[in-house]
């Protein structure tokens, strides 16, 4: 599975670059991460808990991040073993250019997986592959920029619909 996509960062090259070094920022965008440890020079260690389709797997495994290019571009590899539900194994292409007083983060995802997981077939494994990459530069965005006011007025909106009929007679 292979996709691509754009996202606009208001902020500097210099600092999205730094934040995809950052083992604390990287645990905290790679979705359903436990645990993240380890160095950019060495490699990083993560634990990853995902549910794919009807699949519930604790991904161990290892994230390498090369052809460092300062605030320009950067190449992150990992590959995890979930146990029984298999394997999954990714890359992605990450370049930075300054654009309108911030960052335009272009990325190429590459994303393959095998055992249990590639018997759910094609469509849900791509859309898992989407949503997961998506997920991640979403996550990224909202920690340099911090939560923007449409993320906000639509956490408003969905939290009655999320307590039920008491929690919006509280309004």
């Amino acid at each position: 599975m292979q996709m691509s996509d754009t996202r606009q960062i208001a902020v500097p090259p210099a600092q999205v670059y730094a934040a995809l070094l950052d083992p604390e920022t990287l645990k905290n965008c790679v979705p359903g991460a436990q645990e993240v440890s380890g160095s950019v020079e060495d490699g990083f260690v993560a634990t990853v808990v995902q549910k794919v389709g009807p699949v519930k797997a604790t991904f161990k495994g290892e994230v390498t991040i090369s052809d460092l290019v300062p605030d320009t571009s950067l190449k992150i590899d990992g590959s995890g073993k979930g146990g029984a539900a298999g394997f999954a194994k990714g890359g992605a292409e990450v370049r930075l250019a300054e654009k309108d007083g911030g960052t335009e983060l272009s990325y190429d995802v590459e994303a393959k997986v095998g055992g249990k997981l590639a018997q759910l077939g094609s469509r849900i494994i791509d859309g898992f592959a989407k949503k997961m990459a998506d997920q991640f530069f979403e996550n990224l965005q909202k920690s340099l920029e911090g939560p923007t006011d449409v993320a906000a007025s639509e956490d408003v909106g969905e939290t009655p619909a999320k307590k039920g009929w008491f929690g919006r007679s509280k309004s």
